[in-house]
């Protein structure tokens, strides 16, 4: 009777990890499409309102703050409540400040809006990926393909919001979305209430505990490389959409369908590589890899700067391609150098600095645009940045291929 008691315990444990993934992939999709669609609906609004570009760009600012800053409280919330609760508030609350946002008519109102917006999808990070990580058995292949459904949030953001924008208005991309992630999230919550999710005790795969020396030298490492990956990507995730209806007119005619599409298959290709980076992060030294994300980055932005038409497509896919391949070894590293009590609170730091350079970014991309007209500097300026993050990780310690020891979960 004990053993089936336990069989049972153990086949819902894995049905819940099984269903945790799947919602932590989704939040993942949302979570980037909801903060990168505003850069495509912006080219409809100048329009529409007859604001200038770097003007509405700014209403996002503090929803992009937040999305750093408000990611602290919400794992130290999650690490104290409930990980599985927290995202049925991300998916409700993300949603319902989306369909706001595609109601208002005046700056002002879209200003609140979209920082709604920030506050909810903060949650997703720390919270999300914590929760992914305490699942998985194999962390390099569920983090990869946990990053492929962010990568094809970034690009559904361009695709989806040009194709609606272009049917049915500015104000669809936001509402139509806004009305999946509510819908999302009530299903989340109605799984939370049949038990079919359930919060585990520990995670089902464990690594040897580190040195605190190494803990330390660690983090204060990443602090920094992650700060300087977050300023990439929120300036490139920010700045491609202008950059190719700058450069690629001929190529994407007029409307915003055009630039969308593009810029899905930029991010759409660089995402399926996640996968690969999280293989390789299973099976190879994590500071390896690391180091040759960024070592080859530097090149790659400085391209980005000079080019224009077809070259310029490939380029900015090897440069997104560089910045996901390196996620996966990024979220082990932390994972595997800090205590598991913790976890959901060290990734809300993570993503404090990730993403709360998003407004540096926002406003580097404006004052680069407003007073040069194109974006070459700002591809400069992110390829020395680039840099430094190259010389810093080379002092993280030396790092032999994950070796996971599985343990069922509580």
């Amino acid at each position: 009777m004990l053993r089936q008691s336990g069989g049972r315990s153990i086949r819902m444990s894995r049905r819940s990890a099984q269903i945790s993934m799947v919602f932590s992939c989704l939040g993942h999709a949302y979570m980037h499409a909801f903060t990168a669609s505003y850069f495509v609906i912006v080219l409809a609004l100048e329009v529409d309102w007859q604001l200038p570009y770097h003007e509405l760009i700014e209403l996002w600012t503090f929803g992009a703050l937040l999305v750093g800053v408000a990611a602290l409280p919400a794992g130290w919330i999650a690490d104290r409540w409930s990980a599985s609760g927290m995202m049925v508030v991300f998916f409700v609350g993300m949603g319902l400040a989306a369909i706001v946002c595609g109601l208002v008519d005046s700056s002002l109102a879209l200003f609140i809006g979209l920082t709604s917006i920030g506050l909810f999808a903060s949650i997703y990070h720390p919270v999300g990926i914590a929760w992914l990580v305490r699942n998985a058995t194999s962390r390099g292949k569920a983090l990869g393909i946990n990053g492929i459904f962010g990568s094809v949030g970034v690009a559904a953001a361009g695709a989806a919001a040009g194709a609606l924008i272009d049917l049915a208005g500015w104000r669809a991309a936001f509402i139509v979305p806004g009305v999946v992630s509510l819908v999302t999230g009530l299903c989340l919550a109605y799984f939370i209430s049949r038990g079919m999710v359930v919060e585990g005790d520990g995670d089902r795969a464990q690594d040897a505990p580190p040195s605190r020396a190494d803990m330390v030298r660690v983090f204060a490492i990443l602090a920094v490389t992650m700060l300087v990956m977050g300023l990439i990507f929120h300036s490139t995730q920010t700045a491609l959409p202008k950059v190719f209806d700058l450069r690629l007119r001929d190529v994407v005619g007029e409307g915003a369908f055009g630039v969308g599409a593009i810029i899905a298959f930029v991010y759409v290709v660089g995402g399926i590589m996640q996968v690969i980076g999280g293989y390789l992060a299973d099976r190879m030294a994590l500071k390896r890899l690391y180091v040759g994300a960024y070592v080859l980055q530097i090149p790659a932005l400085v391209l980005v700067a000079q080019l224009a038409g077809t070259p310029l497509i490939a380029v900015a896919v090897l440069t997104v391609l560089l910045s996901v391949v390196a996620l996966p070894a990024e979220n082990m590293l932390l994972a595997r150098y800090t205590p598991q009590r913790h976890r959901s609170l060290a990734y809300g730091v993570k993503f404090v600095l990730a993403f709360s350079i998003a407004p540096v970014a926002l406003q580097i991309v404006s004052f680069v645009q407003e007073r040069t007209g194109e974006f070459v500097w700002l591809f400069l300026i992110l390829a020395g940045t680039a840099s430094v993050a190259f010389v810093l990780s080379l002092f993280l310690p030396n790092d032999r291929k994950p070796v996971l020891q599985t343990v069922p979960a509580e």
